[in-house]
């Protein structure tokens, strides 16, 4: 069996630099291996209270930013998931395969309702859709943290359960854990994952941010009053900041410390900045050529068109075995 890798992406918050090392650009270097599909799942966004203008604009710009990176539409499938509505229709008959049980047990619908005065039954239902996306495709891989494999697990429960009860139909997916680098903590605060969602935009660099802002978010990060660059468990914020300079300078953290012997945190920040804008430039240079092209709305509506001819023959075969007529 070929390999095929499902990846969803919510376009909400900004996209920031932990984003980038973190998943964007493993996306690109997994490209030359087996089918990559990525969906941007604004389905999955309107679980919570968005702003109508707003998902319209974070839609075009989420999916600008990862061609932009790389991600060859000519390789790889990118689509819109509200522009094929095999995805929503999947997600209803698998509703009314799972239990309130089991969705009861999804342990980030509690971390994501509580607190909340209203939870919408689609942020309870979240999983279900998940799963309709993943098992559309014959998926093999899905690249997922860890509050996200309880997901592919229900995702393959319900396959099993429907397998069995009719026929071998879905491929049964497995959770993959990416193996990636040291993650990338926020600037403000080290001991926190660089977040999207972040109130306060400082702690984060963001795919689109300018020369200016990129050096003032780098300038103001959170170190200490040691001044001298050394990656040290106990020294959270430099050791971040190395980090990062690994990451987009190609160089081990202990290559980065020794570059930086004797030197200060001044030099070492403007030179941080240096290497994020030398890597994020081209990057915006082609986003900017996207969205201004008209290009970027050919590519989502090929997209979709390509993802609708994979996904329906597998809905038809879902219809045909529950019993329903051919229209």
């Amino acid at each position: 069996m070929s390999k095929v890798v499902f990846s969803g992406i919510q376009p909400s918050g900004n996209l920031h630099i932990g984003n980038y090392v973190g998943a964007v650009k493993h996306w690109v270097e997994g490209q030359r291996d087996g089918t990559n599909i990525f969906c941007i799942v604004d389905l999955h966004a309107i679980t919570v209270p968005q702003d109508p203008k707003e998902l319209h604009e974070k839609t075009l710009e989420l999916a600008g930013q990862i061609l932009a990176a790389g991600i060859d539409p000519e390789k790889s499938l990118l689509f819109v998931q509200s522009h094929n509505p095999d995805h929503a229709n999947l997600a209803w008959i698998l509703n009314c395969h799972l239990s309130m049980g089991q969705l009861n047990r999804m342990t980030q619908f509690k971390d994501k309702s509580e607190g909340r005065d209203s939870v919408s039954v689609g942020l309870f239902g979240y999983p279900v859709l998940m799963a309709a996306d993943i098992l559309l495709y014959d998926t093999t891989e899905v690249p997922v943290g860890d509050d996200q494999k309880q997901h592919v697990e229900l995702t393959r429960d319900v396959a099993e359960k429907f397998n069995s009860k009719y026929g071998e139909t879905f491929v049964l997916p497995k959770p993959v854990i990416p193996k990636i680098g040291a993650r990338v903590m926020s600037l403000l605060d080290p001991t926190q994952k660089m977040s999207k969602s972040d109130a306060n935009p400082n702690g984060a660099v963001g795919l689109l941010d300018s020369e200016d802002v990129i050096r003032r978010k780098i300038a103001g990060a959170v170190t200490d009053s040691q001044n001298t660059i050394q990656h040290n468990s106990d020294r959270s914020g430099i050791s971040n900041l190395i980090d990062i300079y690994a990451q987009f300078s190609g160089l081990m953290p202990a290559q980065v410390q020794e570059k930086f012997v004797g030197k200060g945190y001044k030099e070492f920040k403007e030179d941080l900045a240096d290497v994020i804008c030398a890597e994020l430039s081209p990057l915006q240079t082609r986003y900017k050529k996207l969205r201004q092209s008209g290009e970027l709305e050919k590519i989502l509506q090929g997209g979709a068109q390509r993802a609708y001819k994979l996904s329906h023959p597998k809905l038809l075969e879902v219809f045909a075995k529950i019993g329903f007529l051919k229209s």
